[in-house]
C-alpha cells in the first residue's frame, strides 16, 4: 500500500450549543473529497482531539468512516498508543502516530516504540514526525530505518522547512513508503524533491488548488506547480497566523461551511484581522484558474 495525494485533516465543527456538529462534519468531508482530496484524516491535531470527550472522538471516527466507506476513500485516524490502535476498525486505512513527544527518548527508542506499536496495531502506521512539537529529531538514517519497519507505511514529515536530512531521505526513499508533507507552507518544495502528497490543514480552503499542486509536481509540470506553490504558501501562512485551527474555522464559518467558528480551550477564536487577511488571500487565489 502506497499512500499518495492530498489528505485533509478535518477540523471538528461545533454547533451553537458547543456540541459536535455531525452533519457539518460529514458535509465538509464530502466537499473536500469532491474537490480532489485523495483521503481524510480523523482526530489529527487540527481536530482538537485533546478537547474532545471519548464519545465525541468515537463519533468523529464513525462519521468519517462512513463517508470514506461510501466514497471508497482512504481514512487515516490519529492514534498514539497500543490501546488506541487496537480500538481501530477494519475500515480504517492507517493510523497516524506521533513520535513520542517531550521525552526526547533518542532515535533507537523511537524505532523500538514504533516497532512495538506496529506489532500491536490492526492497521498500518503512518508516523507523524514534527520535531518542533515533540522535541525529538530524526536523522535521514533513522527515517530510512523507520521506513523499513514492518507495518510502517508512511510518514507525515513536518520538520519546519526543508533541511539536510529531508533532502538526504528523499533522495533514497524505500519502495512502497509514502512521504506526506505536513508543513503546509513548505509542501511545494517537499513535493518537488519527490514527496508523495501531503496532510494539509490549509486544504480545507482551496482544496482543488492543493490537489492540483500535488498532481503537478508528481507529473513534473514545473511551470504549473511552482507559481501555484507560491500562492498556496501565502494562503497557508495566513491560515496559520494564529494557533491552528482557529483561523481555518473562522474562514469556513465565514463561507457558511460550518455552523460556528468555535474552538475549545485552551485555544481562543481567531482575531477579526487574521480572519479578514486569510479570507482576502483565499478570495484572490480563487480568482486564478487552477
Amino acid at each position: 500500500m502506497t499512500l499518495h495525494g492530498l489528505y485533509v485533516p478535518l477540523i471538528t465543527p461545533f454547533d451553537e450549543r458547543g456540541d459536535l456538529a455531525r452533519d457539518a462534519l460529514a458535509a465538509l468531508a464530502h466537499e473536500v473529497l469532491d474537490a480532489g482530496a485523495a483521503g481524510l484524516v480523523a482526530l489529527g491535531t487540527t481536530a482538537e482531539p485533546h478537547a474532545l470527550a471519548d464519545a465525541e472522538r468515537r463519533a468523529v471516527v464513525d462519521v468519517l468512516t462512513g463517508v470514506c466507506r461510501d466514497r471508497r476513500a482512504p481514512l487515516l485516524v490519529g492514534a498514539h498508543t497500543a490501546e488506541a490502535l487496537r480500538a481501530l476498525a477494519g475500515d480504517v486505512t492507517a493510523a497516524l502516530c506521533l513520535v513520542p513527544p517531550f521525552l526526547r527518548p533518542g532515535e533507537e527508542a523511537v524505532l523500538a516504540h514504533f516497532a512495538r506499536l506496529a506489532d500491536a496495531s490492526p492497521v498500518p502506521l503512518v508516523v507523524y514526525h514534527v520535531p518542533y512539537r515533540t522535541g525529538q529529531e530524526l536523522s535521514a538514517g533513522a527515517l530510512r530505518r523507520l521506513a523499513g519497519l514492518p507495518g510502517v507505511v508512511g510518514i507525515k514529515h513536518a520538520v519546519g522547512g526543508i533541511d539536510a536530512d529531508t533532502v538526504a531521505f528523499l533522495a533514497d526513499v524505500p519502495p512502497g513508503f509514502a512521504v506526506l508533507g505536513g508543513d503546509d507552507a513548505y509542501v511545494s518544495p517537499l513535493l518537488a524533491l519527490g514527496g508523495h502528497g501531503g496532510v494539509l490543514a490549509s486544504a480545507h480552503v482551496a482544496t482543488a488548488d492543493f490537489a492540483a499542486l500535488v498532481t503537478a509536481w508528481r507529473a513534473g509540470d514545473v511551470a504549473r506547480a511552482r507559481p501555484l506553490g507560491h500562492r498556496l504558501a501565502t494562503l497557508s501562512r495566513a491560515l496559520f497566523a494564529e494557533p491552528n485551527p482557529a483561523v481555518i474555522k473562522a474562514v469556513l464559518h465565514a463561507r457558511g461551511r460550518i455552523p460556528t467558528p468555535a474552538v475549545r480551550p485552551p485555544l481562543l477564536p481567531a482575531s477579526p484581522a487574521a480572519t479578514a487577511r486569510a479570507l482576502r488571500y483565499a478570495d484572490e487565489l480563487a480568482a486564478v484558474p487552477v
